[in-house]
Formats: structure tokens, C-alpha cells, sequence
């Protein structure tokens, strides 16, 4: 559900890295600038699934997930799970007490209908669906199949925000959809949950977290944007912004809910959404990030194609791609060269986690030790997008 954040694990590899996330000119998730928090006369419309009646908003999707399983009362119930995934998505799981059993996932991140038909039995409540990276798993086929089967599908869409299957949003499909808002939109935190079948009353809107929280994830953003958009006037507000952030970070309790944890915490299960990040939602022009990641993602996948095996060879209509990822191999290494020359590399997924399956599931290791996710969200530009293809060539 979300990755492991790309410079923490290389911050103690000895390699020659930017001294602050804001020296990268190609962060992995998109940051804040300020027209996103000056004050509006009218807000726009909202599309799915910020407009569904049942949206509720947590600070981190696992809450989300964590509170959906109590809500089905799913204690004791079978998920089937799939063998390529996070961790916290599971770990929420295991701390409402459901039972896991995993399907494969093949190469190409494909996931077989047969496979998981096969493991159906009489306990199975739930089918569990990541959407890896925008691009849809097997939605339609599996949602007819809980239907004739009376069970339930979850969609995790927390990598798949805004993106199409045969004109439908992912998250419309299932019975309820988890989404992780700062993946894809520069919130400083949030997560969502659309749930499709009743029970809209049993959740209430939990209250937002402590302000410093927001305001010290807000200011490292608007740093990072600053630092590569900054004019003279800028030079001031930037060193404002860094001595802002460093003095709240240091006031904020290290057991508070902070983005960027890799681990669910059943003590933060009822913090909601920031109120700073429901105005920054509000300022988002969705069909326009749309096109660009689409643009971005079809840009590169030209120019490096050839260079290092993708794990997508085209980009379907509809969807909206998180990162743009590639097969390496050393995919540590290669992840601390990206960094080293200012590109947030993701190393998505590795290793796999403590509670992960016993079993083997020879292709999923290898999409562990290979995929290495490149940025090419709404704030990069051609010429930054050129700056990253550069560095690639450079490495690979």
C-alpha cells in the first residue's frame, strides 16, 4: 500500500547524497507550492471518490483499512491477500485479527483469476485487489466473481488515485476502495475510504491530527518546491520555511502519527485527515494531472525503453501511473546513484515483510528485487523529465 521512502534507506550507505530532501529536483511524490495554500474565492468540484457520499477520510490509509475490517467484522474471516504488497496494508489486517492466505502475483505485476479462483473455500470472506502503480488488476472479472460467490472485494487503490478501467474508476468496482491521497497529491498527509455496501453511519469523521504535524510536513514541502522555483524575494521565505519546520519538527511528539511511517499503529487509528490537507485537495486541477502523468510516464517510456526493461510496455487508456518503474538489477545501489545525482528513486517493496508468505512465490521475489520506480508526477517538467532519463543513462 505504501512505499518505503527511497532516502531513508540509503542514508547509511556511505554514498554522497544532497544533504536535504529539497536539493532533489525530482522528489518521488509531488510537493506543495504556495498558490495550494493562499486563501480562495471558490473551490472546484471534486471528482470520485472525493465526491461519494460514503467518503471518509483518515490520516493514513491503513487506518482506513484498519477500520473497515472491524466494521465487516472480519476477525477470524479469510482474506485472500496478495503475495506482492507493502506491508502496513497487512499489518492492518493482522491487527483486526483477519486471517491471510496469499494468491501469486506474476511478473508484469499480473494477478490470474484461475490462481484465485482455486483458492476460494468455505471460510474465504474477502478478496483483496492491489492496483499496483495506476494500472488495473483483473477489477471486472473479480467483481463478477464475488458477486456469484457472495463475497466481498476490497480495492486497494492507495498507488491507483484517478486512474480508468473500461471508463470506470478504480476504487467503483468493489465493495469498498482504500486510497492514500499523498502518493499522488501534495497533501501532507491523508487517506481515504469509499465504502459501496451500506453502513455509511458506522463511520464518523474522525478528528484531524495536532497542527504541527500538518505544518511540519507543509513546511519541509514548500521547501522542497522553493528551493527549486525560488526567485530573490523567495530566498528570505525559504530560510523562514526551513527554521519553521526544524523548530515544529523538533515540538512534535515522536509517538504522533507522522507520514512516512512503514508501520500501522492501532494508536493512531482515529486521527482523521488534516484540515490543511482537505484545502490543499480543494486547489487540485485532477484532469490536468491526469495528462501530465500520462504525458510524463509515455515520455520516457520512449527514451528509456530500450535501456532497462519496464515492467508496463504500453500505458492503457484510462490509466493515471503513480512512477514510472523499470527492472534493475543491484536495485540498492542503483537506487543510491539515482539519489546521488538529485532523483528519488523508489526501491519498491524490498524485502519482503516479517508477516509475508511462507510459501515461495518465485516471481513476486523477483519483482522484490528488481523494480525500481523512477518519479513522473505533475510537478516535473520536460526538461526535468530530461535531467532523469539523463541520469538513467548514466547509471543503467
Amino acid at each position: 500500500m505504501e512505499d518505503t521512502r527511497s532516502l531513508d534507506s540509503a542514508a547509511n550507505t556511505g554514498v554522497q547524497l544532497p544533504e536535504r530532501r529539497n536539493e532533489l529536483f525530482a522528489t518521488a511524490y509531488p510537493v506543495l507550492c504556495p498558490s495550494m495554500v493562499w486563501p480562495r474565492r471558490k473551490h472546484p468540484e471534486l471528482p470520485f471518490p472525493f465526491n461519494h457520499p460514503s467518503a471518509r477520510y483518515f490520516y493514513f490509509a491503513r487506518n482506513a483499512l484498519y477500520a473497515l475490517a472491524r466494521h465487516w467484522n472480519l476477525a477470524g474471516k479469510e482474506v485472500l491477500f496478495p503475495s506482492y504488497f507493502h506491508g502496513v496494508e497487512l499489518e492492518a489486517l493482522l491487527a483486526a485479527g483477519v486471517h491471510v492466505r496469499f494468491y501469486p502475483v506474476r511478473q508484469g505485476m499480473r494477478v490470474n483469476l484461475d490462481e484465485v479462483v482455486s483458492l476460494i473455500r468455505d471460510r474465504t470472506r474477502v478478496i483483496y485487489l492491489i492496483h499496483y502503480l495506476g494500472f488495473p488488476g483483473p477489477v471486472r472479472e473479480l467483481s463478477e466473481l464475488c458477486r456469484h460467490r457472495n463475497l466481498l472485494l476490497i480495492e486497494d487503490c492507495a498507488l491507483a488515485l484517478l486512474s480508468r478501467h473500461e471508463e470506470r474508476l478504480l476504487g467503483s468496482w468493489g465493495d469498498a476502495a482504500i486510497y492514500c491521497l499523498y502518493k499522488s497529491l501534495p497533501v501532507p498527509n491523508g487517506g481515504a475510504l469509499v465504502l459501496r455496501r451500506g453502513g455509511l453511519s458506522a463511520f464518523r469523521q474522525h478528528a484531524p491530527p495536532p497542527w504541527r504535524n500538518s505544518f511540519s510536513s507543509a513546511a519541509r514541502s514548500l521547501d522542497s518546491y522553493l528551493s527549486n522555483h525560488r526567485k530573490n524575494w523567495q530566498r528570505k521565505l525559504l530560510k523562514m520555511m526551513r527554521n519553521a519546520a526544524k523548530k515544529t519538527g523538533r515540538s512534535v511528539d515522536a509517538n504522533s502519527a507522522q507520514a512516512g511511517t512503514n508501520h500501522f499503529n492501532p494508536l493512531h487509528a482515529e486521527v482523521g485527515m488534516s484540515r490543511l490537507s482537505h484545502w490543499v485537495l480543494a486547489s487540485q486541477n485532477f484532469s490536468a494531472i491526469v495528462e501530465k502523468r500520462r504525458k510524463n510516464f509515455s515520455y520516457m517510456l520512449e527514451r528509456l525503453r530500450g535501456l532497462a526493461p519496464p515492467v508496463f510496455e504500453g500505458l492503457p487508456q484510462g490509466v493515471c501511473p503513480l512512477s514510472y518503474p523499470l527492472l534493475v538489477k543491484d536495485k540498492p545501489a542503483v537506487v543510491e546513484k539515482f539519489l546521488a545525482r538529485g532523483v528519488e528513486a523508489v526501491n519498491m517493496w524490498f524485502p519482503n515483510h516479517p508477516a509475508g508468505p511462507k510459501d515461495p512465490f518465485p516471481e513476486t521475489y523477483e519483482l522484490r528485487r528488481t523494480v525500481l520506480e523512477l518519479p513522473c508526477h505533475q510537478d516535473l517538467a520536460l526538461a526535468d523529465l530530461d535531467r532523469v532519463i539523463a541520469a538513467a543513462r548514466e547509471i543503467l
